[in-house]
């Protein structure tokens, strides 16, 4: 999978210094658009800024910018796209809308970000018909956890890593049981179910035993 990164879980997981869990797991790449580097991240995120550039200057992030959409022959489909979602997202969340309109321009089937407010982008593309998958920095956790690419510890002490350090205040269980009502207990997409179901029989994944157990060690 390639993921399009939104700029407050680019913070979140690299203030606990957790980075290289998104390149371990969006193995195919990941990717912003040149405006989160050079304004979001410069107004949000100074603290991390200097090791962002180094994975960008090492190839782990790939920044896209007008020149390269334009070579690539996609910068007017990018461009629509965004007036279109900051119709859906407002001048307040720009970044929200830079990493959505890269995703659908580029085919990229992920989007992280950290914003799950009612309106915002998370919440929305869980409503729409739309090939983009909103995953936050839990729901990566977890499913690197499904994957048997962590087990229980380690999974629980990545989520109080990156909740502690970026102040977020979040449940680990109240994230756990979001997830489980996400994907099987009452999506909002079918697309999100056959997807799971998909994903865990390709890998022969006890989904009910793992779980059970992540849940015991909350």
């Amino acid at each position: 999978m390639r993921a399009s990164l939104d700029t407050n879980v680019i913070i979140h997981f690299y203030k606990a210094g957790l980075q290289d869990i998104l390149f371990n797991f969006f193995y195919d790449g990941v990717f912003i658009y040149e405006q989160i580097r050079k304004i979001e991240l410069h107004h949000h995120g100074q603290d991390v800024l200097a090791e962002v550039d180094a994975d960008i200057a090492s190839g782990k992030i790939k920044v896209y910018t007008d020149q390269k959409l334009k070579e690539q022959a996609v910068y007017k489909i990018f461009e629509n796209h965004v007036k279109e979602n900051r119709i859906l997202y407002g001048a307040g969340d720009l970044g929200e809308v830079y990493a959505i309109s890269l995703a659908q321009t580029l085919g990229a089937y992920s989007l992280v970000t950290d914003d799950t407010k009612q309106g915002g982008p998370y919440m929305s593309l869980l409503q729409f018909e739309d090939n983009i998958m909103p995953f936050t920095f839990a729901d990566v956790l977890i499913l690197r956890y499904l994957l048997k690419m962590a087990d229980e510890d380690q999974t629980v002490r990545d989520f109080n890593r990156i909740n502690c350090a970026s102040d977020l205040n979040w449940s680990f269980r109240s994230q756990l049981t979001k997830f489980i009502k996400r994907f099987w207990a009452d999506p909002y997409r079918s697309e999100d179910t056959r997807w799971i179901q998909k994903l865990t029989r390709e890998k022969d994944i006890k989904v009910k035993s793992r779980l059970e157990a992540l849940k015991k060690r909350i």
